[in-house]
């Protein structure tokens, strides 16, 4: 629905233009609902965008290229681990596993072996921690520091070589006095000859060879460009081998003098001296370009770390961005060393991030292409600066690149050139190129996705249909099909088809879509709840192809719908929180913000609701809202306390809810102390503290949602001390406060008694009551006769693609039936699309077993990609390598 690049806001008066219904009027029903939709009202309302090229490395084969990393690390050497850690990141993006992008970028970091390596890296890690100074802060007021990734000792990082004295003159000098004066305008600045000398060949051959000067006790440096007071500090470093503090310009003067004259170890010095006052932007850009002509690294190291730690800020600077694109491949040697690939990849995603097609993102890319070395560099760069071009509509130049990017290899840079060939017009020669490379390679599912772009009728749906088989995350499919059924007014199928992949994938692309929908229904409660959780996940979203703000639309659809009291809206949350209908549940407290309730407790509500739809950033922006509005110094404490914890920190976080419960005790103290112990302790005789600390947060003034789930809490510690009586009294008592979960409680105390039939029952009550219910199927499974289970496993798979288990169960009943091939299809199936450590150890193990040792090694590398410490994966990885031939 949205597209890439946004035209500016709308005004409040462009509304009815823009949007193509006039449900806007304040009057209700004035329209009438056939009206509304009648097809070309739908035509004009229902648009899906055809899905974005995105500019991201996306091999074919993510395993194979995974296998191939790990391998190369195993045995290259230390210099070469941060380009290889740089690549791997390079997969996890396109992978979009956020998690472990930032990993491989962190590796990158720790195994620079260059200072440039080292702050291009850090630096990198630093633009990916925006946003997150409340977590340095709190850590601060907990007397520990956070890991930053601040300046560095730029001087002490580059090695300088050692640059012995000239030696003095071996012939008799005697009738040569020992004092040297060089005029430099009106003054004379006396020297001692051999110490100046000792500088460098060419004074040494001044001063003591058969040179005139040798024999002059003064020489003229007038047009030399060195001042007095910076001769004067050359004939002190001379003697002593130290450089004053000096001003910035007589510095300036002594290096370029250091050069003319070919003085290595006053060069030196003058680089330290010059690289320690550079302290800010202006700094860094007035001495770069000195730098890099002077050729004085520690300088230009100096400068580069500096504007790096100011971006994204610093690129809006247009002699910042100069320094950047004006250097030359020798120039990149003195700034960033070898390390100029890395630099133009980050410098060009924070150029992408700011503005994807502007002339700073394009020149940057190009600089990246020209730095790029290997072939996946290459794959990389070009089509990145392939998917830029073609957003400028510099359709000749996409082509280029993404013909060069393909035929290093980047299989996925077709998409490029098959919508450049239908730009141009040519349909046919579109599907063709689609038609050959899914004949060429394991299909996968984008190639369906872009070829039924220039597909018709029922191929196009057979080829949506395959995509959606092969990859069930691509989100285009569905909303195509949504958008189809719709215009075909079967609005039924049409929401069940949105509904579907909300399910698993909580899109703004769906989201808006449905919400679009329920304008064509007249449905505008529904429309309402839409928008809410929109603004909820992306409070500056666009809607309509980025010409409508979604606040604009949820102040007008709030017009036609009935507001609730603060009352109700306790109600309506209570009913969805129990029916798990988070998005439902998101929609209300969004509406209950806008009212005078207590936002501390509500922000705190919305951030749970997002960790359990999958969306970390969100959920901690809506943390430290929740500080913000803390109606106490008691409640402000145990919000920190639940960003610690969810940042790692789980001691601080233990901390904050101690002194929370020194000032006053709460439910919310005790549950976090309780939580956060729960999870970080290994030691079974906690367990005693955490059910008497849960009892505490009980025993305290709460709603019944919270304390629904210290109850369920409860229960799950009993189970696991083996109290299955005082278990299930917990789950029952946290029912009957329609605490619907604890019926998964209640179901494993059922199996534990060896009641797999009342186990089976209590999961079945779940499943009719939750909205989202895939866990719960997946639960019930293990309580099932085989056939039963697979069913409900099966079912699993329809509801969430995404959960890894059932595809594991399935291919584990194939391989107990000597089912090898299908076994393993079955895994392959779900690791094409879902990067998972599960399924390829269990896939390694499958190969092992049938013989195939590549494969089988191939696949414990790509693990220990995901996680290099796993152990049953490193016993696995070392068995296997020891049976290859």
């Amino acid at each position: 629905m949205r597209n890439l690049f946004f035209s500016d806001s709308c005004q409040e008066g462009q509304l009815h233009a823009l949007i193509p219904q006039s449900w806007l009027q304040v009057e209700r029903g004035k329209l009438s609902k056939s009206s509304l939709y009648s097809t070309s009202s739908l035509e004009s309302l229902i648009k899906v965008a055809d899905p974005p090229i995105l500019a991201l490395f996306k091999p074919v084969d993510y395993v194979e290229v995974l296998a191939q990393i790990h391998e190369e690390l195993e045995s290259c050497p230390p210099q070469e681990r941060s380009s290889l850690y740089l690549l791997q990141f390079q997969v996890f993006r396109g992978l979009e596993e956020v998690k472990l992008l930032e990993r491989s970028l962190h590796s990158a970091w720790q195994n620079a072996t260059t200072v440039h390596e080292k702050l291009v890296y850090g630096s990198w890690l630093r633009y990916k921690k925006q946003g997150e100074e409340v977590i340095s802060d709190l850590l601060s007021s907990c007397e520990k520091c956070s890991q930053e990734f601040g300046f560095v000792d730029v001087a002490s990082q580059i090695p300088v070589k050692t640059v012995d004295m000239v030696s003095e003159c071996s012939y008799d000098i005697s009738q040569v006095s020992i004092t040297v004066h060089f005029r430099i305008g009106d003054e004379m600045i006396a020297c001692e000859r051999q110490k100046i000398a000792a500088l460098s060949s060419p004074f040494n051959t001044m001063l003591n060879g058969s040179f005139t000067e040798s024999h002059l006790e003064v020489i003229d440096l007038s047009e030399n460009g060195i001042s007095p007071v910076g001769m004067r500090a050359v004939s002190k470093f001379s003697s002593t081998g130290q450089l004053d503090d000096l001003s910035v310009e007589i510095l300036l003067e002594i290096l370029i003098f250091s050069n003319t004259f070919c003085c290595a170890r006053l060069k030196v010095a003058c680089d330290q001296k010059l690289a320690s006052v550079v302290s800010s932007r202006q700094d860094a850009v007035d001495l770069m370009e000195c730098a890099v002509e002077e050729n004085t690294p520690i300088l230009a190291a100096s400068c580069l770390q500096v504007l790096l730690h100011e971006l994204p800020q610093c690129l809006n600077d247009e002699q910042v961005v100069k320094i950047f694109l004006n250097a030359s491949k020798q120039q990149w040697t003195t700034m960033v060393g070898h390390a100029s690939f890395s630099l133009y990849c980050f410098l060009s995603e924070v150029a992408m991030n700011i503005d994807p097609s502007s002339d700073v993102t394009a020149c940057f890319l190009e600089k990246l292409v020209e730095s790029a070395v290997s072939t996946r560099q290459k794959q990389v760069a070009f089509h990145q600066l392939g998917c830029v071009r073609l957003s400028r509509k510099e359709y000749s130049e996409a082509e280029l690149d993404f013909n060069a990017a393909f035929a290093a290899g980047h299989v996925y840079s077709v998409a490029g050139l098959a919508r450049l060939a239908f730009i141009k017009g040519d349909k046919i020669l579109s599907y063709k190129k689609l038609s050959s490379v899914i004949s060429s390679h394991q299909p996968i599912g984008w190639m369906y996705q872009e070829r039924s772009l220039y597909s018709e009728g029922n191929r196009k749906w057979e080829d949506l249909d395959k995509a959606t088989e092969l990859d069930p995350t691509l989100i285009y499919p569905y909303l195509y099909r949504a958008a189809c059924l719709m215009r075909k007014q079967d609005a039924q199928l049409a929401l069940a088809e949105i509904n579907h992949v909300l399910g698993f994938k909580l899109s703004l692309e769906c989201l808006e879509l449905r919400f679009c929908f329920y304008l064509a229904l007249e449905d505008y409660k529904a429309a309402l709840c839409d928008v809410q959780a929109i603004l909820t996940l992306a409070p500056e979203y666009r809607m309509f192809e980025g010409r409508v703000t979604a606040s604009q639309l949820w102040t007008l659809v709030r017009e036609h719908v009935e507001q609730w009291t603060l009352a109700d809206c306790w109600l309506q949350l209570y009913d969805r929180w129990s029916s798990v209908d988070d998005i439902g549940s998101l929609s209300v407290i969004y509406q209950m913000l806008e009212s005078d309730a207590a936002k501390g407790v509500l922000y705190f509500r919305q951030s749970l609701l997002l960790l359990r739809l999958n969306c970390p950033e969100a959920a901690m922006r809506s943390l430290q809202l929740a500080c913000q509005h803390a109606a106490t110094e008691h409640e402000r404490l145990v919000y920190e306390g639940w960003i610690l914890y969810d940042t790692g920190h789980c001691e601080e976080g233990l901390g904050k809810a101690e002194e929370s419960i020194s000032i006053q005790r709460s439910f919310e103290a005790f549950f976090l102390k309780a939580y956060a112990l729960a999870d970080s302790s290994l030691d079974p005789s906690c367990s005693a503290t955490v059910v008497s600390l849960l009892e505490d947060a009980l025993r305290c003034p709460s709603d019944r949602l919270r304390k629904g789930q210290a109850l369920n809490n409860l229960g799950s510690v009993y189970v696991d001390c083996g109290k299955l009586d005082m278990a299930a009294d917990c789950y029952i008592n946290a029912l009957k406060i329609q605490h619907t979960r604890a019926h998964q409680g209640l179901a494993r105390v059922h199996f534990l008694k060896n009641d797999r039939k009342a186990a089976y029952e209590e999961m079945t009550k779940l499943i009719e009551k939750a909205r989202n219910n895939a866990s719960a199927y997946e639960k019930r499974s293990e309580y099932c006769e085989r056939e039963h289970t697979k069913e409900d496993l099966l079912m699993v798979t329809q509801l969430d693609p995404l959960r890894v288990y059932p595809y594991r169960y399935r291919a584990a009943v194939l391989m107990d039936n000597h089912k090898e091939k299908e076994a393993i299809a079955e895994l392959t199936r779900a690791i094409t699309f879902k990067a998972d450590l599960h399924l390829l150890h269990l896939r390694a193990a499958f190969h092992e077993h049938t013989g195939d040792i590549s494969g089988a090694l191939r696949d414990c590398r790509a693990a220990l990609s995901l996680d290099p410490n796993h152990q049953e994966m490193l016993e696995l990885h070392k068995r296997v390598n020891s049976q290859e031939p």
